[in-house]
């Protein structure tokens, strides 16, 4: 579906569903006003949008910026509830474009989203301080027939326009002479200063080194009132570099020539953007794959299926049996492979359920007990009791969980030791943790940011072990790392957030779910090995966690499901 088409198909509920929230989540000024208002409003909104977004058009959209500016001004509205009333826009439409659009046209549909946002955004914040500039030089004109009271009148309107500046979630600064004159708490927020910290500074201590030179030539080369939009790295009080849209124009300052600024950062943006990149490249690896597993898996089956027969049929012993025994092994091998490549290139279809996660690392435990018991390995629990029950897919996790697992077998010596640690998040709670980690020889440091990609391996194998746990976990709205451990070996940390059905935090629960069974004979599955991680956290009764991060992945193969699981 193009975007004209969609924009046209659900004009209705969008319109709907913006004044909706504008009406419930902006603020109590939006609470106050009547649905009809709002309806009215955001029907002409995105009516204005879709000329931009569908012809290019920009009239309509500079009508109901100045049209909507003053509706909201005379209403006291403060600036950040406008522009959040304008973002909302963004919420709305964005869950339509990912569930209807895909590729190239997705990305196109999202790149002119965002400019028609900054640009109405901007554009909006610009009139609404070219209003107040006329409110400025109107109380000047009359300030020779009352100059006491339009003195007060002025200071009450710089005040004002102060706070609502100072509220706007962009970063407001102003430059005069090469050093910063004005600047609002977002803006020194964003860059990690207090206030007084940062006026009367050169504006390029706030600049990254990467982007100094082209950003000192747009400011040396700015004459007269143009306009300049662009976007660069900004430089973090600790260093971090971090991407910004800056929006600057020339205005008079007390009286002088000066450069303003509307200053926001774009990291979320910039990062949902290599996502969708690096989606789009995992997808074309997975048509590949899946095309490549289908043309091998059938002439496969064919020599299969034939040297069982011949197997039947010949009356083999010795040698002869056992080369035909192996070739049978060696073939079955290969489609068990074949499967990891179908398993990479499928999605992930979760049936989300409250789950414990300690549950899920017992019933995997139980699964790879015999497998344990036969490599002479030791298993080190700390499951904390203070993991709240999480909406997740248990299969999925056990699935996740026991490949993990069999990465660390496989490289263990005997007598080996594998740790796991389940607690909730250090920061805020919101997210559980499990944490498994071995004392086996571990990666080189230089892997460690491929250890995820897929068929990267340093072993016999495809190489997708990990990146299937990794879609799993990332499913969830998790995410897993990979890291080395101090004395020898590596651990793999997974984070899932803590949500219940209604979308908050869990309560502790200590319900176990069933655990996942698979054959003594279960084949090892390929992957990373790990090292043993030893990390005390949390109180007495709490053990080492298990932290991964992933992706989606295919179904577990149907000889691991459990009775009434997924098929």
């Amino acid at each position: 579906m193009d975007l004209a088409t969609l924009l046209e198909t659900y004009q209705d509920a969008i319109v709907r569903e913006w004044a909706h929230r504008l009406n419930t989540e902006v603020s109590d000024r939006y609470r106050q006003r009547p649905l009809e208002e709002l309806l009215g409003t955001t029907s002409e909104a995105a009516e204005a949008d879709f000329a931009v977004l569908v012809k290019g058009d920009f009239s309509k959209i500079d009508r109901f910026i100045e049209k909507i500016t003053r509706m909201r001004l005379q209403a006291g509205f403060p600036l950040s509830d406008v522009q959040k009333a304008f973002e909302l826009y963004r919420t709305v439409l964005l869950p339509l474009l990912v569930r209807e659009m895909e590729g190239e046209a997705l990305l196109e549909a999202l790149r002119k989203l965002n400019d028609c946002l900054s640009y109405t955004i901007c554009k909006f914040s610009d009139y609404f301080q070219s209003l107040h500039e006329q409110q400025i030089r109107e109380h000047a004109e009359n300030l020779e027939r009352e100059v006491e009271k339009r003195t007060q009148e002025l200071a009450e309107s710089e005040a004002k326009y102060r706070v609502l500046v100072e509220e706007i979630n962009d970063g407001y600064f102003v430059v005069q002479r090469e050093r910063i004159v004005f600047a609002n708490r977002a803006f020194c927020e964003m860059h990690g200063y207090r206030p007084e910290e940062v006026l009367g500074r050169p504006y390029t201590d706030f600049v990254a080194p990467e982007s100094l030179e082209e950003v000192r030539r747009l400011y040396e080369g700015r004459t007269g009132g143009r306009v300049d939009l662009f976007v660069y790295f900004r430089l973090h009080k600790d260093g971090r570099s971090l991407p910004t849209e800056n929006k600057v124009k020339v205005i008079h300052y007390q009286g002088r020539k000066a450069a303003a600024g509307i200053c926001r950062d774009i990291t979320e943006r910039v990062e949902m953007e290599r996502r969708m990149r690096e989606s789009e490249r995992l997808a074309h690896i997975g048509q590949l794959t899946t095309s490549l597993a289908h043309e091998i898996r059938n002439p496969l089956s064919s020599v299969k299926i034939n040297i069982q027969i011949l197997l039947r049929k010949l009356r083999l012993d010795g040698n002869d049996k056992r080369r035909m025994e192996i070739m049978a092994q060696e073939i079955t091998r290969l489609e068990r492979i074949l499967e990891e490549m179908l398993d990479f290139a499928r999605p992930v279809p979760l049936e989300l359920k409250p789950t414990s996660v300690n549950s899920v690392v017992e019933a995997s435990l139980e699964v790879m007990e015999a497998k344990i018991r036969e490599r002479g390995l030791r298993v080190r629990k700390r499951l904390s009791k203070k993991v709240p029950r999480i909406l997740m897919d248990p299969d999925r996790m056990e699935q996740a969980l026991i490949n993990v697992l069999l990465n660390s077998i496989e490289v263990l010596p005997k007598g080996g030791q594998i740790e796991i640690v389940t607690r909730q998040g250090r920061q805020d709670g919101r997210m559980v943790e499990l944490r498994v980690s071995d004392n086996g020889p571990g990666v080189p440091e230089g892997d460690l940011p491929y250890v995820f990609d897929p068929f990267f391996s340093k072993k016999k194998g495809t190489g997708l072990g990990l990146t299937n746990v990794k879609k799993i976990v990332e499913a969830h709205g998790g995410e897993v790392r990979a890291s080395l451990c101090h004395l020898r070996g590596m651990a793999i940390t997974m984070r899932i957030p803590a949500r219940r059905r209604d979308g908050r935090s869990c309560p502790h629960s200590g319900r176990r779910a069933l655990p996942a069974r698979i054959p003594r004979d279960v084949p090892e599955r390929e992957g990373l090995h790990r090292g043993l991680c030893p990390e005390r956290v949390g109180g007495p009764g709490e053990e080492l966690l298990l932290r991964t991060r992933g992706d989606h992945l295919g179904r577990p193969p149907a000889r691991w499901r459990r009775p009434g699981g997924p098929r």
